[in-house]
């Protein structure tokens, strides 16, 4: 189920970094916020559900890929822009959240799935 929550954020991030028109962060007019969020949200989710350094390595990567090609596909787009500052809001983002996620920070997962079994999910 977890991973199944983490890809739906990243789809969800996708959708957003490639609407014509998406939400914005009121007072954000770069929208340095937003990103910072979204991508910090996908690297402390990723890095929750993966334990080893390899792996929140590789997901850090990915991640990062993801911000940079979001950012090609909004320039060859016609509607958006392509933005350096965005990739680089991106990847502090994912850094954030993977510096966020445990041991640094407690992990909320499994008080939620034991909240989650007793509603019956």
């Amino acid at each position: 189920m977890w991973w199944g929550i983490g890809w739906a954020l990243v789809a969800l991030v996708g959708v957003f970094s490639l609407m014509p028109k998406p939400p914005e962060v009121p007072g954000d007019p770069g929208n340095w916020s937003g990103h910072l969020m979204a991508y910090g949200a996908l690297g402390a989710w990723f890095a929750r559900l993966l334990l080893q350094g390899r792996e929140r390595l590789r997901a850090a990567l990915l991640l990062i890929g993801m911000g940079v090609l979001m950012e090609v596909l909004q320039g060859l787009s016609g509607y958006r822009t392509f933005d350096l500052l965005d990739m680089f809001a991106n990847t502090c983002g994912v850094l954030l959240g993977m510096l966020a996620a445990p041991p640094r920070l407690p992990s909320g997962l499994p008080m939620l799935e034991r909240w989650l079994l007793r509603l019956g999910f």
